[in-house]
């Protein structure tokens, strides 16, 4: 499928660089019912129905960039996939000024020795544990913000610590948020319980490989990252009652539609843990998921072709044109929109 389909103008002043506060007073583009509704987070208890079930992806995000030297050349890391104890692939800057065997130094008690290098990419022995690595994570890491949002200090401010972590963050191991989970609040929640809604958590840990466009002008060249998810026997039996009871599987974000569609590919849900890589492009058949809450994401994205194989192509095009004229603002911390199945309109 050609790329360039999905390829769209963004305004530089239409990517928000810090989230609206409180969280749920963000914009809502409701796109369910063939409607095209504006509306706000605050108001998804009215959306939502008794008997529906939110699925909430429950990852928690490292601090995973690091600035660090190579004897006098200042380094700058950004962790991305744990590939084993100790060992990280991650991305470096300038990673030409890296070779095998170099030693990059994080403080006096954390370093990492460098494995290989391919291009911008660096494989990372630390020769420690992975709770030590965390302990030190903690201590001198930093969130590892979008590529598209600057800060001056590699956003080590408090408000980017709390701002980029969801409150359902349990599990340690994204190196990005779950974007769409940004926008609640317990109150909010706490309402869409009241209006009968169920909750249920899966795991996806996010990675940098979210924020990389395709650089390919076929779909079908591009090669998908894979990341480490998780969905219970306990998730499927709630998902399953659901359906039988009439209600709605509501994904929250992209990760968590990855997920469970990943563990339904052969048309029957079944639970896993382990790597996914699932590309979801146009013409991809849906076997769980109803609604999807999520943000507006950037052009030749693989997450913007999952959006248009969930609702349409021609009916996300078009809503991402009225939000761009209408005050929505884009990407991670940006505004939200909630989506229906193409297949069940």
């Amino acid at each position: 499928m050609r790329v360039d389909i999905f390829d769209y103008d963004l305004p530089v002043e239409k990517i928000a660089t810090s989230p609206v506060r409180p969280r749920d007073a963000s914009k809502l583009l409701d796109l369910t019912g063939g409607k095209m509704a504006d509306k706000s987070i605050r108001d998804l208890p009215d959306i939502f129905q008794p008997n529906d079930l939110l699925v909430i992806n429950d990852t928690r995000v490292i601090p995973s960039r690091l600035k660090g030297h190579r004897e006098n050349v200042k380094i700058e890391v950004t962790l991305h996939k744990r590939l084993d104890t100790g060992i990280w692939a991650a991305f470096a800057r300038p990673a030409k000024r890296l070779k095998q065997g170099d030693k990059i130094v994080f403080n006096n008690t954390f370093e990492a020795k460098v494995q290989s290098r391919n291009a911008g990419e660096v494989i990372l022995d630390f020769q420690a544990d992975d709770q030590i690595i965390l302990e030190e994570l903690h201590k001198v890491g930093r969130m590892p913000l979008p590529p598209y949002i600057k800060r001056s200090e590699l956003s080590k401010s408090e408000l980017d610590q709390q701002d980029y972590q969801s409150i359902f963050a349990e599990r340690l191991g994204a190196v990005a948020a779950p974007t769409a989970s940004l926008h609640f609040t317990p109150a909010l929640l706490n309402e869409i319980k009241l209006q009968g809604v169920k909750q249920v958590n899966i795991t996806l840990h996010v990675g940098a490989g979210t924020f990389l466009p395709i650089t390919a002008s076929d779909s079908d060249d591009h090669r998908m990252h894979s990341e480490w998810a998780e969905l219970t026997n306990n998730a499927i039996s709630l998902i399953i009652k659901t359906k039988k009871n009439g209600g709605r599987v509501i994904a929250l974000g992209t990760t968590v539609l990855r997920v469970l569609e990943t563990a339904a590919l052969n048309g029957e849900l079944r639970a896993f843990s382990g790597e996914t890589d699932l590309f979801i492009k146009p013409g991809f058949t849906f076997n769980v998921v109803d609604l999807l809450l999520t943000n507006f994401h950037q052009p030749r994205s693989t997450l913007i072709m999952l959006v248009a194989a969930f609702a349409g192509t021609d009916r996300i095009l078009e809503a991402y044109e009225y939000a761009k004229n209408n005050g929505y603002r884009f990407l991670s911390y940006g505004d939200a929109c909630l989506i229906e199945n193409i297949n069940k309109v």
